[in-house]
């Protein structure tokens, strides 16, 4: 089953109406939930920014995966500012890096809200790619506690390499959680050697952590929805979800 609601999100430009999408398996029983960022990409085509999508809810239908998943779609106007905890200025645009106020409404406002309306078990894990990637590690950085693991597919560590590395390396962890982490051969070429930097030196404080983590990088890879749809199976049997 697949439901979509109407929910209220603050916005960098102010409050706004957001369509949030929930995934529910179609059985009895009570099942973790994984938080995706880009909700407009993660289950229809016809929704999707460059018209594809995850397909997520084929996916976990195929898998018989007893999981539900909530995405709430990102910020039209500035996803950049809404999904970065670091402001940047790129040639891809801009940033004031207001990533804690969604952050903090996902685990204040919106995780509550969807364990009161589905058959939630209590356990939370954060998805998503890109930027949505790079603030799923910002979310298990900041809340590990509230947070089992994560996959942070083809994270947007360039934003701010050093500030990264210094986040995981100031994480609070008493235990790390899982965090699933990829990257694309053929991206990784293409988005040059700020990203190689970035992800060398983020791949070295979670290893200087003694973090729980797993790091695949995809042959052939790229940035699209096609290949982090093909890496679905991958990061659930990583964090124990199938």
């Amino acid at each position: 089953m697949i439901e979509n609601f109407t929910v209220t999100v603050p916005a960098p430009s102010g409050m706004q109406q957001r369509t949030a999408t929930v995934y529910v398996p179609d059985r009895e029983g009570k099942f973790p939930v994984l938080y995706l960022f880009d909700g407009q990409t993660a289950f229809s085509d016809e929704r999707a920014t460059y018209g594809e999508s995850l397909r997520m809810g084929e996916a976990l239908s195929a898998l018989g995966a007893g999981l539900i998943v909530a995405a709430v779609d990102c910020d039209p106007e500035d996803r950049l500012t809404e999904y970065s905890p670091f402001p940047f200025r790129s040639p891809f645009g801009s940033s004031e890096g207001k990533g804690e106020v969604y952050m903090d409404w996902l685990v204040r406002t919106f995780k509550p809200a969807v364990e009161e309306r589905f058959p939630a078990d209590g356990r939370a894990y954060l998805g998503g790619c890109s930027m949505g990637g790079l603030m799923t590690l910002y979310g298990l950085c900041r809340y590990g506690s509230v947070f089992s693991g994560g996959a942070a597919l083809s994270p947007s560590l360039w934003v701010a390499p050093q500030a990264c590395a210094e986040m995981i390396a100031a994480a609070p962890w008493k235990k790390s959680p899982v965090l699933y982490l990829d990257y694309g051969s053929k991206e990784l070429k293409n988005h040059g050697e700020r990203q190689t930097e970035a992800l060398t030196a983020c791949l070295g404080a979670l290893l200087k952590r003694g973090a729980n983590v797993t790091f695949r990088l995809i042959e052939g890879g790229s940035h699209c929805e096609a290949s982090w749809r093909a890496q679905i199976p991958v990061f659930l049997k990583t964090l124990g979800l199938i």
